[in-house]
């Protein structure tokens, strides 16, 4: 599926983003014709994770206070424990990340990302899936929660963790591509 050159968000924190949950969809994006972006709390580079090891950094192209929806055809929302922890009590990141549901654009998270979603009360009623931990927190604010690699609702796509990226890239390139542009 092409993305023919549309411009998607990357939100992620400072610090704690698992690294292969980032660069693999970021490539999948750019593979498909689209225009990846990192945005994170604060400018400057943003340090990736290897599970609990450090990995690379990456330097951030937008700073989320700055970031308006109306720029970005679709949001990712990458895992790691730390990285959702974190965006969840930033206001401007959950601000954005429930711009992009009220506005109807496509997002996807995997992993420990849901958290964002949770924060940003964007999940009463929908059908998930996550890192199996986050299952109470999903149940709790109100999601359905499911053990399968990918799953989508409406424009949200959720995946549970690294083994399922390949699921995972390939619906949200689906998902983003036949989304209204």
């Amino acid at each position: 599926m092409g993305l023919d050159g549309r411009t998607i968000a990357f939100l992620v924190a400072p610090e704690g983003t698992e690294q292969v949950e980032l660069t693999e969809p970021w490539n999948a994006v750019r593979d498909a014709g689209g225009s990846p972006v990192l945005v994170s709390t604060q400018t400057g580079t943003i340090q990736a994770f290897n599970h609990l090891d450090k990995a690379d950094t990456f330097p951030v192209d937008q700073q989320v206070g700055d970031a308006s929806v109306a720029d970005f055809d679709g949001l990712v929302l990458p895992g790691g424990v730390a990285n959702p922890d974190e965006l969840r009590l930033d206001e401007d990141a959950v601000a954005f990340v429930k711009a992009f549901v009220d506005a109807g654009k496509p997002v996807a998270a995997i992993c420990h990302a849901p958290w964002s979603l949770i924060e940003a009360d964007v999940v009463r009623g929908k059908t998930m899936t996550s890192w199996p931990s986050l299952r109470t927190d999903l149940e709790n604010a109100g999601a359905h929660w499911v053990d399968e690699p990918v799953v989508v609702d409406g424009l949200l796509v959720t995946s549970r963790k690294p083994d399922d990226l390949d699921a995972f890239n390939a619906q949200l390139l689906e998902t983003f591509a036949t989304a209204r542009a």
